[in-house]
This record gives structure tokens, sequence and C-alpha cells, in this order.
């Protein structure tokens, strides 16, 4: 649903812009689903009022999530400059990608999916600098990539060890503007931790990706780099059955901690990829995570988003709740 048809143009002229600082006849490979043809119409006019070339391919939504339908895009994907991964669920996760990145294609994965049905061009995140947020996450990165572990601890009882030992952490930060390349429209600091290592517990409280806002927050206990115990109320029960779904036991991997960078999200529940960007938060990544330097395949990927954390790297803090004082 598109609310305001000039607003959301401007957003898209902004990715293609800022984001992707496209060269004039580039061509731009614009993938996504039948549930955002509208917002493929917006971008494939925002392209050429840019004087890049789009390339858009609307896929169906079955198969997305688990890879399938991706995957079999392998061989065609990496003729574009840039391909721009923008379909309900993310595919950033997916061989192909790995494979057009290889070949020398840059990728920005840009999830369009909002549980309000909204155009996810029109929100205020997009605006966001890139180079602000690399300004301010480069020295937390690099603090991880040397580090052997982080503890993540918050006010309300979380209390979770992850290993980052031999794991190089990146930036996320909309940027997408080099060769063989990932980027990302969720703006954070993320490492794909030690799949058989995290343990501890964590009370989240603010949203489950895809599924939305937390209403109350919940417990999750992990042992051995597993989530083995959901507990809590009605969110608790969602995240069950939805983490069932995936009919995948790799799915309760935690894969991947995630340090949001972005001011000008929101973690309100209504766009996932806003709200792991928002600044003050910190989330766990479940599932794949191969395509961000981790060496675990699952049948998808999702994020769980939590307020205000103290972060030690090292048992030196970084973050007291929620606010970076390095």
């Amino acid at each position: 649903m598109i609310k305001d048809r000039e607003n959301a143009l401007a957003g898209a002229r902004c990715i293609i812009q800022n984001w992707l600082e496209a060269k004039e006849s580039e061509v731009i490979h614009f993938i996504t689903d039948e549930s955002h043809k509208k917002e493929a119409d917006i971008f494939e006019l925002a392209a050429f009022e840019c004087g890049v070339v789009p390339k858009i391919s609307i896929l169906s939504l079955d198969g997305v999530q688990s890879g399938e339908v991706i995957d079999k895009m392998k061989n065609t994907m990496y003729y574009s400059d840039v391909i721009v991964g923008a379909t309900h669920y993310s595919f950033v996760t997916t061989e192909a990608v790995e494979f057009a990145l290889k070949k020398g294609s840059r990728f920005l994965s840009f999830p369009m999916h909002t549980n309000d049905g909204s155009c996810i061009f029109e929100r205020e995140f997009i605006r966001m600098s890139p180079k602000l947020a690399k300004k301010m996450g480069k020295p937390v990165a690099q603090s991880i990539t040397d580090a052997r572990e982080v503890v993540v601890k918050t006010k309300k009882g979380t209390n979770v060890a992850f290993s980052a030992k031999n794991r190089n952490a990146g930036i996320f930060a909309g940027s997408c503007t080099r060769k063989g390349k990932i980027a990302s429209s969720s703006f954070e600091v993320y490492v794909p931790i030690v799949e058989t290592a995290t343990k501890g517990r964590v009370i989240a409280d603010g949203s489950l990706g895809y599924l939305g806002r937390i209403s109350n927050p919940i417990e999750l206990i992990f042992e051995a780099g597993y989530l083995v115990e959901i507990n809590g109320g009605e969110d608790a029960l969602r995240l069950k059955k939805y983490m069932e779904s995936f009919g995948d036991k790799e799915i309760y991997c935690a894969a991947e901690l995630g340090i949001g960078l972005n001011t000008k999200s929101k973690c309100d529940g209504i766009c996932y990829i806003e709200d792991e960007s928002t600044y003050g938060t910190f989330h766990i990544g479940f599932g794949r995570n191969i395509a961000l330097g981790g060496m675990h395949e699952a049948r998808g990927h999702f994020d769980i988003v939590t307020h205000s954390p103290d972060i030690f790297v090292d048992e030196v803090v970084i973050m007291e709740n929620g606010e970076f004082i390095i």
C-alpha cells in the first residue's frame, strides 16, 4: 500500500543514488515477488529518472524463503551490475547470491516485508546516512573481530554469551558500492558467531522479525549454540509455531549477533529490517549464516530484537543501556 507516491519515489531514488551510488547505464536487477508489484513499478520509474537500467523480476511467493526459487536463478543473476533482493523475505544467505558475488556483481538485501502492508520506500529509516552509520560501527566491528567472546546483558535479565573466536565482524549500512560485496538495508554491526557456543538467557522485548512486535517479554534459553527453551505467553507460542513451520532443527541455531546502527529507525514491529537496525538494540539471527561469513546452513534466517543492552567484548564494555561508549 503506497500512501504517498512522490514520497515513495523519493525513497527509491535515495536508495539508487545514496545507497547504490549507481552509475549511468549500470544494470540494476530488482528481484521482488508478486506481493510487491507496486513497489517494483516505483523502483523502475526511479531507476529511469536516475539514468540507470532497471531489470525487474517478479517471483511467486512459494519457495523464496527456503531459497529454492532463488537458487534456480543462479546462472543469470550475475549478469547485472547490482542485484537488489527486494522479495517479501530475505534471500541474502542463499548460494545464488554467493555465486553472483564471486562473478563480480554487488548485492543489496532489501526485503520488502511490512506487517501493516505499508510501502517500505516511505519509511524514514531509509534516509539514514550510510557514511555516518559506518563511522559509528567501525570501532565496534573491529573490537568484536579482535575478541574471543561477547556477552550481552539487560536490566530485564538477559545474560547470554557468544563466541566470536576467529570470526570477522562486518557492517551493513545500506551502502552497496563495491563489486563482489553484500550490503543490507539493515544498518548494523554483525558477526557470524560460532554456531555451537552460544549459551545463556535472553529476555526478548523488541520484535520477532517477520512476526512483529513483542507485546510482553519472552524468555529464550540457549545451550551449545541452540535455542532449547521458549517461555512466555502468546508471543512465545507464536514464535514456537513459526520455528516449527520450517521443519528444520537447524533454524534453532544462533548464527548471528547484530547491533543496530540506524538512529532514524523505530523498533515498532512494522518493518522487521527496520526493527533490527534500530540504534540501542541488539538481535540474534537464527538459521543460515553462510553469506555472512559463517558455516551454518538452514531452511531460513530470521532475527529476534531486544532493547537497551549492555555489551561486553572480552569483558570490556562497549555499549551501556543501549548507548555506545566506544
